[in-house]
């Protein structure tokens, strides 16, 4: 197997045909990438940012004001986290289960500064956590992303994770630890307050209407944006 190559000095396996380390890691699944790089192998680390950097970005960008150090805590927390990780589920649902561990541990920090409530009761705006940056094209955009910070943080969480990340029920079942049914609630209590706030937030009637007719056209566009467009532009 490939991924046996030792990278620093490039020695293969007797008869394995030669490839560049960069050819060699690109050809590595996630798993076999995460054990490499606990194993201390740089470039495979360096890999795997690479793959899983946008998701965990997007992740945190309409959550807090300085993502860079939650985003590298989150990836050196992966490799600690590395013997658990079996392949049952995707790597991605494996990191995006310890970026949330490292969000709330982030929320619980502000919480005691500010003195507000459960995550289930307080949203970021209570929380007084800005977003790094509002990334819209249009004032829909920037009227949804604006409406979530106002939900409490676990109805944002399962809503992003669902429309933004694409998770199924059952993945966010196990991935938030909750009973299929009480997702479902999350998913529709977390729908109906988004829907209250836009409406609170709303410059007219017609926005509003047309936020909400074309609400996953505007989730499918952040979920596209690249991150590295995206920087130095503000809504």
């Amino acid at each position: 197997m490939l991924a046996t190559v030792l990278l620093d000095d490039c020695s293969l396996p007797l008869g394995a045909p030669w490839l560049p380390p960069t050819r060699i890691l690109a050809s590595m699944d996630d798993a076999e990438l995460l054990r490499a790089w606990r194993e201390g192998d740089r470039g495979a680390g360096e890999e795997l940012f690479e793959r899983h950097y946008a998701t965990v970005e997007r992740f945190f960008r309409n959550k807090v004001s300085e993502p860079d150090d939650l985003i590298q805590h989150t990836f050196l927390a992966c490799v600690e986290a590395a013997p658990r990780f079996r392949g049952d589920s995707q790597f991605r649902t494996f990191l995006l289960g310890i970026a949330i561990n490292v969000l709330r541990a982030h929320y619980r920090q502000l919480q005691k500064q500010r003195g507000v409530g459960s995550l289930h009761s307080s949203s970021v705006a209570d929380l007084g956590a800005t977003p790094s940056r509002i990334v819209a094209g249009h004032e829909e955009e920037r009227l949804l992303l604006a409406a979530l910070r106002r939900l409490p943080v676990e109805l944002q969480l399962v809503l992003e994770l669902r429309y933004w990340d694409g998770l199924k029920h059952e993945e966010l079942a196990e991935l938030l630890e909750l009973p299929r049914s009480t997702v479902n609630t999350r998913l529709r209590r977390g729908r109906e307050l988004l829907e209250q706030h836009m409406g609170e937030l709303a410059s007219s009637p017609q926005m509003l209407h047309s936020t909400i007719t074309r609400l996953d056209d505007w989730v499918e566009e952040q979920r596209r944006r690249s991150p590295l467009s995206a920087r130095g532009e503000e809504g």
